[in-house]
C-alpha cells in the first residue's frame, strides 16, 4: 500500500472505522528503529502509516502525558478519563463494544431495560443498497453521548482550573506523538498489518454482494 496516495480525510475515517480492541504493539517494537525521512514524500507516507499502525501506542502516551500533568489535581485527571472515553466512542468499534458490553451487563439485572437499549432495526428495502448502520449506544444515537461527555469534560476542565495546562499538555503528547511517527522505520510487519487488513476490507465487501 502507497501510504503517500492515502489523504488525511482517508486517515481519519480509517481511524474511526478500524478495531482499537488490539493491544498497544510491545515497546521494544515501539522505540525499535528511527532513521531520518529521506524525502519529504517518505516522511508524508511513513506518517501516515506509524500514525495507523501504532493507533493504541500514540492513544495510551498522550493519555499518559496528560495524567503526569495532573498528579496534583484528581479533578483533572477525572476530566482527563472523561475526554479519552468522549475521544475513544467517536470510533466505532469501541462504540459497539462498550455498547455490547453494558447491555450484557444490564441484561443480568434487567432484561427488559436492556431489551430497550437496543438499536433500533433499520428496514432493508430488496434492490436498494443498505445504508451505513447508525453506531447506537444504550439504545441512543451516538452523538448524544459524545454531546453529554464533551459538556461533562468541559465543565470538569473548567472546575479544576486545568485548561492552559491540559493545552500544553496535549500540545506535548501531540508533538511526541508526531515526532516518533515521523522517524520510526516502518516495519516489515506493519506492512504485512496493512496488506492482511486491505484483503479483509476487500473480502467485506465482495461478500457484501
Amino acid at each position: 500500500m502507497d501510504w503517500g496516495n492515502v489523504t488525511t480525510e482517508d486517515l481519519i475515517d480509517a481511524l474511526r472505522e478500524v478495531d482499537w480492541s488490539s493491544p498497544p504493539r510491545p515497546l521494544a517494537e515501539f522505540f525499535s528503529k528511527f532513521t531520518f525521512p529521506r524525502s519529504h514524500a517518505k516522511w508524508n507516507s511513513r506518517l501516515k502509516c506509524n500514525l495507523y499502525y501504532y493507533r493504541t501506542n500514540y492513544f495510551i502516551m498522550i493519555i499518559f502525558i496528560l495524567g503526569m500533568g495532573f498528579l496534583r489535581r484528581p479533578l483533572a485527571i477525572v476530566a482527563s478519563l472523561v475526554t479519552a472515553l468522549n475521544i475513544a466512542f467517536l470510533n466505532d468499534s469501541f462504540a459497539v463494544t462498550f455498547n455490547e458490553k453494558v447491555t450484557r451487563t444490564v441484561r443480568q439485572f434487567s432484561p427488559h431495560l436492556a431489551a430497550k437499549m437496543r438499536p433500533p432495526m433499520v428496514p432493508v428495502i430488496r434492490g436498494r443498497p443498505s445504508p451505513r448502520k447508525a453506531i447506537h449506544i444504550c439504545g441512543k444515537p451516538r452523538w448524544m453521548f459524545v454531546l453529554i461527555f464533551s459538556a461533562v469534560s468541559c465543565i470538569l476542565w473548567i472546575t479544576s482550573c486545568g485548561l492552559l495546562t491540559v493545552l500544553w499538555a496535549f500540545a506535548i503528547g501531540l508533538l511526541a506523538t508526531i515526532l516518533h511517527a515521523s522517524f520510526r522505520t516502518p516495519n516489515l510487519k506493519a506492512r504485512l498489518n496493512t496488506f492482511r487488513e486491505e484483503f479483509r476490507a476487500v473480502w467485506r465487501n465482495y461478500s457484501e454482494l
